[in-house]
């Protein structure tokens, strides 16, 4: 990194990865220590919150479903008025700020405003979960493809996703924030002709010290995310390639239920 790649004014969106601190780029550590201020999600892990100078103003401007600090129109108005205060300005996203990060819309706030604003990648939460179940995303012959899917909606609205499309692509899907959309993300496949025995691995708090993995199939997913995420940050992937998984396994709905018991 030049010198003059971070001046004053200047703002970047830093990937703070799925939060083991030991998964962030070098060029993330640092952004972070030159920082003057730093506004951080919910979901960065303590570990690299800790990389943060004791002199640099941290603010966390955390967002996780139905608990939202701030508005994203109230963040965006806060990395403008640090940019034109003349702050060296990171905004610490967790996992990859381009992957349902809304990079796009505090990008282009800044440079409406006439501020610089540049993206540090990270690494996704999809990505850790497979490194530590020991997994490949894609494989040869069986996964062509990986697609990441969010599975966050508004309040009471029904998932927007063409199921279709998901159901027959021979691919790894990524259901990110799939704890509360387990049973639509379930039912959506299943409809569209997803075979019920389709392999899943349920990860709750990816990378960190708590750490969990639950491998069951598509027809159990409901049943087994309510028993075994409880209220942890959860992914859900979908596929063949997730059988090479070494998470902890369940094959039935009675299995399901002792795990909460």
């Amino acid at each position: 990194m030049q010198p003059d790649d971070f001046a004053p004014g200047m703002v970047w969106l830093v990937g703070a990865g799925p939060g083991d601190p030991e998964l962030l780029t070098m060029k993330a550590v640092r952004l972070i220590e030159r920082a003057d201020i730093v506004f951080y999600d919910a979901l960065v892990g303590d570990g690299v919150l800790a990389l943060i100078p004791a002199g640099t103003e941290a603010i966390s401007v955390g967002k996780r479903s139905a608990r939202h600090s701030k508005d994203q129109r109230a963040i965006d108005a806060m990395l403008v008025d640090a940019a034109a205060a003349g702050r060296r300005v990171v905004r610490l996203k967790g996992g990859d700020p381009s992957i349902f990060g809304r990079s796009a819309e505090e990008v282009s706030a800044l440079k409406n405003a006439g501020y610089a604003a540049h993206i540090c990648p990270g690494i996704t939460a999809a990505c850790a979960a497979a490194a530590s179940a020991g997994i490949s995303l894609s494989l040869r012959g069986v996964a062509r493809d990986v697609r990441f899917v969010t599975a966050h909606s508004k309040r009471g609205a029904a998932l927007d996703i063409d199921w279709s499309s998901l159901a027959f692509g021979g691919s790894t899907l990524a259901f990110y924030m799939g704890r509360d959309a387990a049973g639509d993300i379930m039912r959506g496949l299943m409809r569209a002709g997803m075979s019920g025995t389709m392999p899943v691995m349920i990860s709750c708090n990816v990378s960190g010290p708590d750490e969990r993995r639950l491998a069951t199939r598509l027809d159990l997913l409901e049943l087994a995310t309510g028993s075994f995420a409880a209220d942890a940050p959860t992914l859900i992937l979908v596929g063949d390639a997730i059988e090479q998984g070494g998470a902890a396994h369940i094959a039935s709905a009675t299995d399901a239920r002792q795990i909460h018991e």
